[in-house]
């Protein structure tokens, strides 16, 4: 695998932090709404917070990002789940619901603030390289954020979905899910290793195209 250096390079420098600030909200959501329902657990851990050292796992958050970006495959990893204490909630089947899905919510709300900040900030951005590095630098926030949205969705612990299902299907479906989820996750992984994200790019980019296009129906 050859890895041009020279290329790579900016390539990092405009899509890694997008990649950081997404996914540092996405946790920052999940402990925010924890302690608006009753726990503090991520605070009290120093959690919640936006700070990506806090969040930052070696292999998922810097090892395979960079990874990725060198070498030119889909951008893939994630961060250190905030920790959650569900005794501290006052119902915890329904906390847990809103604790899980915090976390993708987050990234449909930055998605859609990309959206805004691009048909808006277009206007004030002079024509030429600038332009063009504005407008592909939140075309790739707004895909980001909802790939994250859509990823996190998954229906399979420990991803955000496999919580968030649970208060829709019966225990002993959630008991099988969660009895099997190392299998399940490596089940997950292989589709990725294998290019799985290329069924996911098409929904995403129609998905990107439409938020751009209702956003900037509001302003015509």
């Amino acid at each position: 695998m050859d890895i041009d250096l020279v290329s790579a390079l900016p390539r990092i420098a405009m899509f890694f932090p997008v990649f950081l600030f997404s996914l540092c909200f996405h946790e920052y959501a999940h402990g925010w709404m924890a302690k608006r329902l009753g726990d503090d657990t991520a605070e009290q851990m120093g959690r919640l917070s936006m700070n990506p050292v806090v969040h930052a796992d070696i292999l998922g958050t810097i090892v395979l990002p960079l990874f990725s970006l060198l070498s030119g495959y889909a951008l893939f990893g994630w961060a250190k789940p905030v920790p959650v204490n569900p005794r501290n909630f006052k119902s915890p089947e329904k906390d847990m619901f809103w604790v899980a899905f915090a976390g993708p919510l987050s990234n449909v709300l930055l998605a859609i603030l990309g959206a805004f900040i691009l048909v808006i900030g277009l206007g004030f951005v002079a024509p030429g390289s600038g332009q063009k590095n504005f407008h592909q630098f939140f075309n790739q926030f707004i895909f980001f954020n909802i790939l994250l949205a859509l990823f996190n969705m998954i229906p399979l612990h420990p991803l955000d979905g496999g919580k968030v299902i649970q208060r829709f299907i019966p225990r002993s479906w959630n008991r099988a899910l969660e009895e099997n989820q190392n299998i399940l996750q490596m089940v997950l992984i292989g589709f990725l290793i294998m290019g799985g994200f290329r069924y996911l790019a098409g929904p995403i980019m129609a998905m990107q195209r439409t938020l751009i296009i209702g956003v900037a129906t509001l302003f015509s």
